[in-house]
């Protein structure tokens, strides 16, 4: 299988992460106000599953370290093929309350409130399974992440829009954010410490990306059910409609969605063998900033905020920048 072993590759790759798990809910946007997102996450699930099959037949089998997809997966046990199918059982559910953050609040609160809260909290608990960094600059760096999360909630609240429905907004991207900060622990803890030469019975990053996506796409018929029979707003939502209101379009948008996303869990798993998990989740995470810049400057969803909200929304992106500047230089110092 095809391996980094480069830091600087690995960080330039977390990039690509980010920018990719920045930009995926853009499809969503996309899709339109008369596709709900459940439909929406339909297709997106797909779209996960099928990257990751496309990468475990191609980079996770060709090149001369580890194993590759097939023979990987064959010896593979119990516990590290359940810890990666978990890992995507409990991201699906924080995602799809993202989702619905995102329908409800806009891309510029939902990511980095709910977003920036799993990266806090996806920094500790992987660095508590796998610490390798420098400890203090990680601690610092999660600091910065979380001050920014703290500016813009309170940007949000400035918004003209009713309280009950910033209230929401807020809640369910807290909530997805708590849930969305310990799946990455469990793909972790699936894999081998050594890509190139992996222990028996573990993962390598190809695999655990397969039944990660396998773990996602299963679920998708318990938690995107439940949330189409019972929606945070509106009425439910028919599975007739898939059917009969979708067109090509958008189910094409959905699976690039989730392609576009699974690019980016593929390249943060694989960058993990030398950038360190706890950094490349830490640094993929900077999607935040990449999903609020299109949330302000692109879907202009603070356009009606009063006076003085740009003020805070710059001091958001700041304290972001320097949280990850510093979660970069703890894995050097």
């Amino acid at each position: 299988m095809v391996i980094v072993e480069s830091y600087l590759t690995a960080v330039l790759m977390c990039f690509i992460t980010m920018l990719c798990w920045g930009s995926w809910a853009n499809t969503q946007k996309l899709a339109g106000k008369k596709w709900p997102f459940q439909l929406f996450y339909w297709d997106y699930a797909l779209g996960v599953f099928l990257l990751s099959l496309i990468l475990a037949f191609t980079m996770g089998s060709t090149g001369g370290a580890g194993r590759s997809f097939l023979a990987d997966l064959s010896q593979a046990d119990s516990g590290s093929l359940g810890s990666a199918f978990l890992g995507g059982l409990i991201f699906n559910l924080s995602n799809i309350l993202l989702v619905a953050a995102i329908d409800i609040a806009g891309m510029a609160v939902a990511f980095p409130i709910g977003v920036g809260l799993a990266l806090a909290l996806g920094v500790i608990s992987t660095y508590w399974t796998k610490p390798e960094g420098n400890p203090v600059l990680l601690f610092l760096g999660v600091c910065g992440v979380v001050v920014a999360i703290l500016l813009d909630a309170l940007a949000y609240r400035r918004l003209t829009s009713g309280q009950k429905t910033t209230t929401k907004g807020i809640v369910i991207s807290v909530l997805a954010g708590f849930l969305m900060g310990f799946f990455y622990r469990f793909v972790v803890a699936a894999m081998a410490a050594d890509f190139a030469h992996p222990e028996a019975g573990k993962l390598g990053p190809y695999s655990a990306v397969v039944l990660f996506s396998g773990g996602l796409l299963l679920s998708n018929f318990l938690w995107n059910s439940l949330v189409m029979w019972k929606p945070f707003t509106g009425d439910p939502v028919p599975m007739g409609d898939y059917f009969r209101k979708g067109d090509l379009r958008l189910h094409l948008t959905g699976i690039l969605g989730g392609i576009i996303w699974n690019i980016g869990m593929s390249f943060s798993i694989v960058a993990s063998g030398a950038a360190g998990p706890a950094i490349s989740y830490g640094l993929g995470q900077g999607a935040t900033m990449v999903a609020a810049f299109w949330g302000v400057f692109i879907w202009k969803e603070f356009q009606s905020a009063p006076r003085g909200t740009g003020r805070l929304l710059a001091w958001m992106f700041l304290s972001y920048a320097a949280g990850l500047a510093l979660l970069i230089l703890a894995r050097i110092a």
